[in-house]
């Protein structure tokens, strides 16, 4: 039998967190709910978007249990309250009596703003210019200091890690296992030449997970949210989620994101010889993830493909296609 992930092995799994539970935790800090509570788009952690008595609705997370200590949510924590601070449109923790990390029936939480908006249009080239500007303003802020306590995201964290983890548990099908084991390690050794290829490259602090769902746009301009993911890493990681589609359709791209950018922040070109490494990383970890969470009920509900044979099968394929790409040419500034 596989052993529990660590979470389940917590006295206040997310189960025991109903909606009585969220409504003493905002009470407990002096926020009175009206009862109206929306569960929203959340997996590792819960988040819901609270009515408050006499008061714009607000946003509760409650961190995963066991996941980052206190002094790593705070850090992370501190790092937003920078940017905002540079008038920075970033989402940052509400301070609550005189902290923004706060306890109740054993479950951690934080509380932000209710922020709406849209998903940015990728597609429009003056979107891409204006993200790469606030992306240079936050790398800009990132430099200034350095996490003491938050993790790297480099090979080890999310690719040599990730992959011990699943052949040391029973989620890949023994028929697939040895094509599976193969395909990783071969991918692992092309994400290592191209890390090698790009050399050393500054590392600073990053948004972690800069996709587009984590971007929220309004006539104002892009509101970047959910720092769950904050780690120290090269400067790409926050960019290369932003491209899509065609080699070339990237090169634009990039190309519209670094005019922006680099009116904020330099941005070092050996770091583009990382942009396919970054996603094979990043291919592993989320199979990792997933198979982590697995016994979560929200997870199999969520993701009633993950652990089938035709999943595992894709996976496959999906390293060995990665294969060709981390030994070609980098993407170029187009």
């Amino acid at each position: 039998m596989r052993p529990a992930p660590p979470f389940m092995t917590s006295s206040h799994p997310f189960s025991a967190l109903t909606p009585e539970c969220v409504l003493d935790a905002l009470a407990s800090v002096g926020l009175e709910g009206d009862g109206r509570l929306l569960a929203l788009n959340s997996f590792e952690n819960r988040v819901y978007q609270v009515g408050i008595d006499g008061e714009p609705p607000l946003v509760v997370k409650f961190y995963r249990p066991a996941r980052w200590t206190d002094e790593q949510i705070l850090e992370e924590h501190r790092f937003v309250a920078e940017l905002v601070e540079e008038e920075i449109p970033a989402v940052a923790a509400r301070v609550l009596d005189q902290s923004t990390l706060h306890s109740h029936s054993g479950f951690r939480f934080a509380v932000f703003p209710n922020q709406g908006g849209r998903a940015p249009d990728l597609e429009q080239g003056d979107t891409l210019l204006r993200l790469g500007r606030y992306l240079g303003r936050i790398h800009a802020v990132a430099r200034r200091h350095s996490f003491r306590l938050r993790p790297r995201l480099d090979i080890e964290t999310f690719g040599d890690e990730p992959r011990r983890w699943l052949l040391e548990h029973a989620f890949i099908p023994a028929d697939l296992r040895e094509a599976w084991s193969a395909a990783s390690e071969q991918a692992l050794l092309g994400i290592a030449r191209a890390f090698g290829r790009a050399g050393d490259v500054a590392q600073l602090r990053l948004h972690g997970d800069c996709h587009a769902g984590n971007v929220l746009w309004t006539d104002a301009g892009p509101h970047f949210v959910d720092f769950d993911d904050s780690r120290t890493g090269a400067a790409v990681q926050d960019l290369w989620m932003l491209l899509s589609g065609s080699r070339a359709e990237m090169s634009r791209q990039l190309g519209e994101v670094l005019d922006g950018y680099d009116e904020f922040s330099g941005f070092d070109e050996r770091e583009l010889n990382l942009v396919e490494a970054l996603r094979t990383l990043r291919l592993l970890h989320y199979s990792a993830w997933l198979a982590r969470r697995w016994e979560d009920p929200a997870f199999p509900a969520a993701f009633p493909w993950f652990n089938t044979t035709r999943y595992w099968q894709d996976r496959i394929l999906e390293l060995r296609e990665q294969l060709g790409l981390l030994d070609a040419e980098p993407i170029y500034r187009g």
